[in-house]
């Protein structure tokens, strides 16, 4: 990286940073940004938290501002950058309450701006107020990408080589490796070698993804979702087997990874990273912990890993005048364990709980620089309803709802008409009980459930039920709305 290109990037972050004071001067202002692994429920979270504050407040006791009738209109308005696709809410709405399917998974960053207006409590403040909240909404694997800004392309790709070589990664990685084994890295640059190693990578990188834990803790992010990037050379290289010590020959194939690893990191992670991700002055980081549940410790581990990787990538802490301009920082982090509805209210500490345990360590690290930390289980979207099932003589806590098409149960195959009561089991008491091997994989029962059926599908009366998203927005927003 030239000093010139280190130059423009200081030169970015404070005109950025400036622009933000200078509107939160004369309009108060608050950047959401709202992120998670694949499969944890960011759109579905980003639609409803809209639902709400736009004209579903009626069912949202712990949002203050809400409950004591303050809040007298939030409206859509024109973002305010020109350059980052919009995040479709009215799609999403659509397919929520008519066609009662989720909608699609966040494959890119994406905003939306709420004007806010409310009443102010009783006393010198009182009277009118107006809070402009900016929610980004962008993919969790993303995050992960920062962590490249400071590594070299040795260091990556000893890294790479080191975990595809896990049993549990080695499955997925047998065809790259096998690739990467027979090229020697000082051979001359080919751009059809290159294209061909980093293809299988891209293979490898998918099929940790699709796994059914869905975490891959494999950077780069963008290869997974390269969007307007598809072809380009900085998404074409791949990890090499490379000696230690070793220096890297001029026109090899080392060198041409290299130096598109350098790009990927000037054209992909430095811009996400000035422009959108360090703007960010509250966040939620949603956390699909069900799932890892049910596929065991190993599922477990890498999800704890992914989590410490995503926090270690925030600058957060209690904000100054000076840092607001210098070094933003988030000040509030919420960790949410998603899909709440999938088990009995009655479990949902023992969810907490273990949630708690998962992001311990970054929630230590976290609240040490002064940032507020909570975490909490929702669903923003409730699919299911509480009730009982007999089994013997015991009678079973359970949910009932309308699995999706396709969807087994036990030994019975649903058509997304008909109705399930499912006993989900039951999850440990103490979270290190689960990564002793208390739950056996598999043997939970988390089906996907389809979005609820409401009475009035006009969107203007009835609010989407859910779990604990009135929590989540008090904790987010509700100090600013006082």
């Amino acid at each position: 990286m030239s000093i010139f290109s280190d130059i423009a990037d200081i030169t970015g972050d404070l005109a950025y940073s400036v622009r933000s004071i200078s509107n939160d001067l004369f309009s108060p202002s608050l950047r959401l940004g709202v992120t998670g692994l694949s499969r944890s429920g960011k759109t579905v979270f980003t639609t409803a938290l809209v639902h709400h504050l736009t004209g579903g407040l009626n069912n949202m006791p712990a949002f203050r501002a809400a409950a004591e009738g303050r809040i007298r209109r939030a409206r859509l308005t024109p973002q305010p950058d020109d350059g980052v696709p919009r995040f479709p809410y009215e799609q999403h709405v659509n397919a929520l309450i008519d066609k009662r399917q989720w909608p699609s998974s966040t494959t890119q960053i994406s905003e939306l701006r709420l004007d806010i207006e409310y009443e102010r409590k009783r006393g010198w403040r009182s009277g009118p107020g107006a809070l402009t909240l900016d929610i980004v909404d962008y993919p969790g694997e993303w995050i992960l990408d920062l962590a490249l800004i400071d590594t070299s392309y040795y260091e990556w790709s000893r890294k790479a080589v080191q975990l595809s070589r896990r049993a549990d990664n080695l499955p997925q990685a047998e065809t790259w490796l096998e690739y990467v084994r027979g090229i020697n890295p000082s051979i001359l640059a080919d751009e059809l070698v290159a294209e061909e190693a980093s293809q299988l990578f891209k293979d490898y990188l998918l099929a940790l993804h699709q796994r059914p834990q869905a975490v891959a803790t494999v950077p780069p992010g963008r290869f997974l979702m390269p969007g307007d990037l598809q072809g380009a050379p900085a998404l074409t290289f791949a990890p090499l087997i490379l000696t230690e010590g070793e220096p890297i020959q001029t026109g090899s194939l080392a060198q041409l990874m290299e130096r598109r690893f350098e790009a990927y990191k000037r054209l992909v992670i430095r811009p996400f990273f000035r422009e959108h991700f360090q703007r960010i002055d509250r966040q939620i980081v949603l956390v699909d912990v069900l799932s890892a549940l049910d596929e065991g410790p190993a599922a477990i581990a890498e999800l704890e890993e992914a989590i410490d990787q995503v926090l270690l990538a925030f600058r957060t802490g209690k904000n100054s005048l000076f840092s607001k301009i210098f070094s933003p920082r988030a000040e509030r982090v919420l960790f949410a364990a998603t899909k709440a509805d999938h088990i009995h209210h009655i479990q949902h500490d023992r969810l907490e709980a273990f949630l708690r345990f998962l992001v311990a360590r970054a929630v230590r690290r976290t609240e040490a620089t002064g940032a507020r930390v909570a975490s909490l289980a929702l669903a923003s979207v409730r699919a299911t309803r509480e009730t009982t099932v007999r089994d013997g003589r015991d009678i079973l806590k359970a949910v009932s709802g309308i699995p999706e098409a396709g969807e087994l149960v036990g030994d019975e195959l649903f058509d997304g008409e008909s109705e399930a009561v499912v006993f989900p089991g039951e999850l440990p008491s103490e979270p290190a009980e689960v990564i002793k091997g208390a739950i056996v994989p598999g043997s939970l029962r988390f089906p996907r459930f389809r979005p609820p059926q409401l009475n009035d599908t006009s969107m203007r009366f009835e609010s989407l039920p859910h779990i604990r998203l009135d929590r989540a927005l008090e904790f987010l927003i509700g100090d600013q709305l006082i």
